[in-house]
């Protein structure tokens, strides 16, 4: 008899691994966005590892024309693209064209897409039922 599992046990078991399995992929779902929008010591836009030293700079000393943290070329691209939406911009660097303007604006739509879904209710929910201690 004491190779018997009661019902009632298996039950149990199922549920707790079937909890355990939501978590982790609640878990992996926020690691996921968090990891792709706060790069640490990355470029937002080209992904690219930024040099602590520079990355400290930017923090001391922000451009306050810059509002993501880019690496020092994506930067000057970024401060290039609002340029030319004023009519100005370096016409040295002809191969910034309408293509490149509308890769700058669909960047920027997908980043604020983003921003709004992390402030999301359901998003904010998502990590505060992470930070709560497991139930039992």
């Amino acid at each position: 008899m004491s190779n018997i599992i009661s019902l009632d046990e298996r039950v149990r078991q199922a549920r707790d691994k079937e909890a355990a399995l939501k978590k982790r992929k609640k878990i992996m779902a926020a690691r996921k966005l968090i990891n792709e929008t706060r790069g640490g010591f990355r470029c937002e836009k080209c992904r690219n590892e930024i040099e602590f030293k520079e990355f400290s700079d930017m923090r001391k000393n922000p451009d306050p024309r810059v509002p993501y943290i880019f690496c020092k070329s994506c930067s000057e691209e970024y401060i290039d693209y609002i340029e030319h939406l004023k009519g100005k911009g370096d016409r040295d660097c002809y191969w910034r064209n309408e293509i490149w303007m509308e890769t700058w604006q669909k960047w920027i739509e997908y980043r604020g897409s983003l921003d709004n879904y992390l402030r999301s209710k359901e998003f904010r929910q998502l990590l505060k039922e992470l930070n709560q201690p497991d139930s039992e």
